[in-house]
C-alpha cells in the first residue's frame, strides 16, 4: 500500500497544523518533528503556515478591564532535505522553528500604578533550529536513527499591571543564544501493511543568555547570564493501513517543561528564585485517517488534544489545555506534491494567577507545503 498522504506526508503540513503554538504543549511550535527521515527516496520540502489567534479575557476584580487580542497572530516555516545513501543508510537535514510565544496585553508597561491587573504585560520568544539526522535500516522491519540539533533562541518579556505589584514595569531581554542537543530513536515497520511505529527521544538543550533587565524603563545593575533549559521530549509516531488506500495514524508527544525555568538575576533576587515561566510537564495526542482518492489526490482528517495542567496558569500563556480538529489534502503531480490544510483549535479556559478569566478562545491555522522528489 502506498499513499501520497500517509502519516509521514501528512506531517508535511507541520508548519501550519501540528506545528503551531495553538495546538502544541507549552512553547512548542514544531513538535521537533523528524519524520522526514522516513520519506521514500530523495525529497526536498518547504512548509509555511499562518496562525490566527482569538484570545481574550478580563480582570476578575477590581477594575474588570477587558483584554482583547492578547494572543498575536504568527507565522511558522520549515524546510527539509532527505536523501538515500545506499546500504541501508539515509539522512535528513531539517530546519524549523521549534519554540515560540507571542503574547501582548494592551497598556503602558512603564506605569507601575496601572489599575489593570496585567495591562502592558508581554512575552515574545523566537527560535530556529537545524537538525541533522541519520538513519540505518538493519533490515526491512527495524531501523535506528540519531542526530544532532543546533538551536537558537531569543526572548523579550515585560511584566506590568497591579498583578505584579512592585515588579510592574519589569522587563528582561534575553539576547540570542545558540546551543547543541541530540536525538536518538528507533522504528519498526511492516511495509506490506504500511505499518510503522517510531519513537524519538529529543535531549534537553542548555542555553546561557546575555541578559539586560530594566524596571519602569530604568536600567538595573548588569545581570549574570540567564541559564534556561529547553525541555527533553519523546515523540511517538504510528501509522498502519486499515483498508485499501486508507491509513490510520497517531502522534503522541511528551515534554518535560517543568525543567524550563527562566529566572534572571534581579527578578530571582526579588522573588526568591521564582521562574517567569510556569509550565507543567504534559503530553499531546493526535489521531487521524488518511485516504488516497485517486493517483493524484489524497486527504486526511485528524483530531487531537492536550490535557489541562495541574498548576496555576501564567499570564504569559493564559490557556489551559487544547482540543483541535484538522483537515488536509495533497495533490500529486509526478515529482511534485502540493499539500494544504486547516486546523481549528479550541483553547482551554484559564484564570492566570487567579486574577483574570480567559474563556471560549480559539485559534485557526492554515498552511501549505511543497515537496519535490528527485
Amino acid at each position: 500500500m502506498k499513499l501520497h498522504l500517509s502519516a509521514t506526508s501528512a506531517m508535511a503540513l507541520a508548519a501550519a497544523l501540528t506545528a503551531t503554538g495553538a495546538s502544541a504543549i507549552g512553547l512548542d511550535r514544531s513538535n521537533q518533528d523528524v519524520t522526514a527521515i522516513f520519506e521514500e527516496g530523495n525529497v526536498a520540502e518547504l512548509s509555511f503556515g499562518k496562525v490566527f489567534v482569538d484570545l481574550s479575557g478580563e480582570d476578575n476584580a477590581p477594575a474588570m478591564d477587558r483584554y482583547d487580542d492578547v494572543g498575536d497572530d504568527f507565522t511558522n516555516a520549515a524546510a527539509s532535505l532527505k536523501m538515500d545513501f545506499g546500504n541501508g543508510f539515509s539522512g535528513a537535514l531539517i530546519i524549523d522553528q521549534p519554540f515560540g510565544a507571542d503574547i501582548s496585553y494592551e497598556g503602558e508597561p512603564t506605569t507601575p500604578a496601572a489599575a489593570s491587573v496585567f495591562n502592558g504585560t508581554m512575552a515574545h520568544l523566537d527560535s530556529r533550529a537545524v537538525t541533522a539526522v541519520g538513519r540505518y535500516r538493519l533490515n526491512e522491519n527495524v531501523s535506528f536513527h540519531a542526530g544532532l540539533r543546533r538551536e537558537w533562541l531569543e526572548a523579550d518579556i515585560t511584566l506590568a499591571g497591579a498583578g505584579y505589584a512592585g515588579l510592574s514595569g519589569y522587563r528582561v531581554e534575553l539576547a540570542e543564544d545558540g546551543a547543541n542537543g541530540y536525538l536518538v530513536g528507533a522504528a519498526y515497520e511492516k511495509p506490506e501493511i504500511a505499518l510503522r511505529v517510531a519513537l524519538t527521544y529529543n535531549s534537553a538543550i542548555d542555553h546561557e543568555f546575555d541578559t539586560v533587565e530594566t524596571l519602569s524603563g530604568n536600567p538595573l545593575p548588569p545581570s549574570a547570564p540567564t541559564e534556561v533549559q529547553t525541555p527533553e521530549a519523546w515523540n511517538l509516531d504510528m501509522q498502519t493501513g486499515i483498508a485499501p488506500d486508507t491509513l490510520a495514524f497517531a502522534n503522541i508527544r511528551y515534554a518535560t517543561y517543568e525543567d524550563t525555568r527562566v529566572s534572571p538575576e534581579f527578578f530571582s533576587d526579588q522573588t526568591g528564585g521564582v521562574s517567569l515561566t510556569d509550565i507543567d510537564d504534559n503530553y499531546s495526542i493526535q489521531v487521524g485517517i488518511g485516504r488516497r482518492f485517486s493517483d493524484m489526490f489524497s486527504g486526511q482528517a485528524a483530531i487531537g488534544f492536550e490535557p489541562e495542567g495541574d498548576e496555576r496558569i501564567s499570564p504569559l500563556d493564559p490557556t489551559d489545555g487544547k482540543r483541535w480538529v484538522s483537515l488536509g489534502g495533497a495533490y500529486n503531480m509526478e515529482a511534485v506534491t502540493v499539500s494544504g490544510g486547516v486546523r481549528y483549535t479550541m483553547l482551554g479556559d484559564a484564570e492566570p494567577r487567579g486574577a483574570a478569566s480567559f474563556e471560549d478562545n480559539s485559534a485557526l491555522a492554515v498552511g501549505m507545503s511543497v515537496a519535490y522528489r528527485f
